[in-house]
């Protein structure tokens, strides 16, 4: 019993929709971590799967009414005793009852009784999503302090697809960890739109080959998913990652510089932040060959000519979109790193400059992370060695702290 006092206590309301099937996934991986995971149900929900499979996965009982074992007050205390409510998925009507705080059944009284923070993970049609209502009933839950992550873009029920998808339980999952580690009612990002740059742009030499680098985007992806979770609306422009689309987050993809410019400039005229965390290429060949350059017999290569590429960093800190919008780059420096940071922070025109040692064994791929990050104010803040959502968090700190 006393382990169980000492586990996260996390409520998982699942709504009627028809991704009731990928919460399992999502409560497997809830309880194999260490979470006291209790499943809340709305009646249409067991339509879609039944109680008994809820209450073998959990471990816990399960009810939809609030006439179930009255003399425990499910209805009150279920909310009352939860670390986390995440409710996946969320449908339309539920998000409607939540923003009107009707409470009809044991889920809707749960989520009025809550004093923890609340995930919504919606998923219904493209239309249900897009309609004016249900937009202004998500702005309501976010307003209130909830986080609501953006749905998925693919196939839906039927032939139908577009945005509307459950996200994959896996990065559902993850919102919820970080969520949890804050242990934040209010997030703090709520209300704001930032954008994020993640992955090495790759500047095609012919049609088989290209100049690049070795980014592997982890970097970007951890701060996309650390603002979803602390609330904001998220665009992540992603250049050759191939990592899953982060839950929550509106993703862009690119490949070149050229094109990671545009989508850049796009997202941030309405942006409060942008993180240009991506490796960008500094050059690019001048020309593109049409055909796969051919080696030649006793004949050396023709000599490769390179022009610079765009620098968006610079480009966006001194042509801000919208005033007291915040810009962070990233510097990674292979020698005299934090000299090289501070006259990078000035050329470039940014507020924050993360700054980290890179090398063939380091950073790049890697799980982990270590950097300082220099502020134009001359802050200097180290960041130890640990994961990358640590420093995803530190980075955040210190722009919330500026936007406020």
């Amino acid at each position: 019993m006393g382990d169980l006092v000492d586990k996260p206590r996390v409520v998982l309301g699942v709504s009627g929709g028809i991704a009731a099937y990928k919460a399992c996934e999502l409560l497997r991986r809830l309880t194999e971590s260490g979470h006291d995971v209790r499943v809340v149900p709305t009646a249409s929900a067991l339509h879609f799967v039944g109680a008994a499979t809820w209450s073998a996965l959990s471990g816990n009982p399960v009810s939809t009414e609030v006439w179930d074992d009255v003399h425990e007050v499910p209805h009150v205390r279920i909310g009352q005793h939860a670390d986390l409510v995440v409710v996946a998925p969320a449908t339309a009507d539920m998000l409607a009852k939540a923003a009107h705080g009707l409470a009809d059944d044991l889920l809707t009284n749960t989520l009025l009784t809550a004093r923890c923070p609340v995930v919504f993970a919606p998923a219904m049609h493209t239309e249900m999503w897009e309609h004016p209502a249900t937009q202004e009933n998500v702005a309501t839950l976010r307003r209130r302090g909830a986080v609501v992550i953006e749905p998925a873009v693919g196939r839906l029920t039927g032939v139908d697809t577009g945005k509307g998808r459950l996200p994959d339980p896996a990065e559902i999952f993850e919102v919820c960890r970080r969520v949890l580690a804050r242990g934040v009612r209010e997030p703090d990002l709520a209300g704001r739109h930032v954008v994020v740059s993640a992955g090495g742009t790759r500047e095609p030499l012919d049609p088989v080959r290209f100049l690049g680098n070795r980014s592997s985007g982890k970097q970007g992806y951890a701060l996309a998913r650390t603002a979803a979770a602390r609330g904001a609306r998220v665009t992540l422009v992603a250049a050759n990652t191939g990592l899953p689309d982060p839950a929550g987050v509106d993703v862009v993809p690119v490949g070149t510089a050229v094109q990671m410019r545009e989508a850049v400039l796009k997202a941030a005229a309405d942006a409060d932040a942008v993180v240009m965390a991506a490796a960008v290429a500094d050059f690019r060949p001048e020309s593109y060959a049409t055909g796969k350059i051919k080696k030649k017999d006793g004949q050396e290569p023709d000599p490769l000519v390179l022009v610079r590429n765009p620098d968006i960093l610079a480009e966006i800190s001194a042509d801000r979109a919208r005033d007291g919008q915040v810009i962070v780059g990233f510097a990674a420096e292979t020698d005299d790193v934090l000299a090289n940071g501070r006259t990078k922070l000035a050329r470039k025109g940014c507020d924050l400059l993360v700054v980290n040692e890179v090398g063939e064994r380091k950073t790049f791929g890697a799980e982990e992370n270590e950097a300082v990050v220099l502020g134009a104010d001359g802050t200097e803040t180290p960041v130890p060695h640990g994961p990358k959502e640590a420093l995803a968090e530190i980075v955040w700190d210190l722009v919330a702290g500026r936007l406020r």
